[in-house]
């Protein structure tokens, strides 16, 4: 099952667990992205998937959509929680309330929200794997990024508790925490002003979402005694959440 699967990480992640055999839940806000993906899964991969349209922030509209599922599909081996999303880059004194809560509500409580949904099928068979997006924002703060770091840094704090609560059930978790990732990612923090999205990727070669993806693959299809808590991950040109080395005109 993977959240987010409309766009960026979220959508290559499922690409790549199709390819590696798996049958997919996608979710998501946008329904006629949900089909597309349906449609490229089912003809180009040949799996089996379930699309479901809910946004995480709501936490009626998740509980039913996880009891929706019926027979084998209740039986969800892998959960990416991989919604998410920053908005707005401003000093705490300046901030907008709105942006806050948006990131909040997605961030924090709509990856607590599938997890609720979600964890039980999975204790219930003692057997699963969670991936959690975070950032390198969950492990530094950065100027103007307060909110959006704090959700991250939350993230980070959820999947340490959640490893621990979920060991005796012999569940895995893996917390991922991408750089610089060239997505819809800056177009929705600068609220679609692509020219001053653009800048944030400019001068330097940023990841992608599938070079991502290619990192819960491999998480997720290690032997079952292997599990990687923990993995940062940035471009070349970044060396933590504050330093990267552009080169002009480039």
């Amino acid at each position: 099952m993977v959240t987010g699967a409309t766009s960026g990480i979220g959508r290559a992640t499922a690409i790549q667990l199709a390819d590696a055999g798996y049958n997919l839940i996608i979710t998501g806000r946008r329904a006629d992205r949900l089909e597309e993906l349906k449609k490229l899964l089912n003809v180009t991969y040949k799996s089996d998937v379930v699309a479901l349209n809910f946004d995480v922030r709501n936490n009626v509209e998740v509980k039913e959509a996880i009891d929706s599922l019926k027979g084998e599909w209740r039986n969800i081996d892998v959960l990416v929680n991989n919604a998410g999303l920053a908005v707005g880059l401003d000093p705490l004194n300046e901030g907008i309330i709105d942006d806050w809560e948006r990131m909040i509500d997605t961030n924090v409580k709509g990856l607590l929200y599938v997890s609720r949904a979600v964890t039980p099928l999975m204790c219930e068979r003692n057997h699963g794997h969670i991936v959690n997006i975070c950032s390198t924002a969950g492990k530094e703060v950065y100027a103007n990024g307060n909110v959006y770091c704090a959700t991250k840094h939350a993230v980070d704090a959820i999947s340490k508790g959640m490893r621990i609560d979920m060991l005796k059930y012999g569940i895995k978790v893996t917390n991922i925490c991408p750089g610089a990732v060239e997505t819809e990612f800056s177009l929705v923090r600068f609220k679609d002003d692509k020219e001053r999205a653009d800048r944030t990727y400019a001068g330097y070669k940023p990841l992608t979402g599938d070079d991502i993806a290619t990192l819960i693959r491999f998480a997720v299809t290690l032997p079952e005694n292997i599990c990687i808590n923990d993995l940062v991950v940035t471009p070349k040109a970044q060396a933590n959440a504050t330093n990267i080395f552009r080169v002009e005109n480039k």
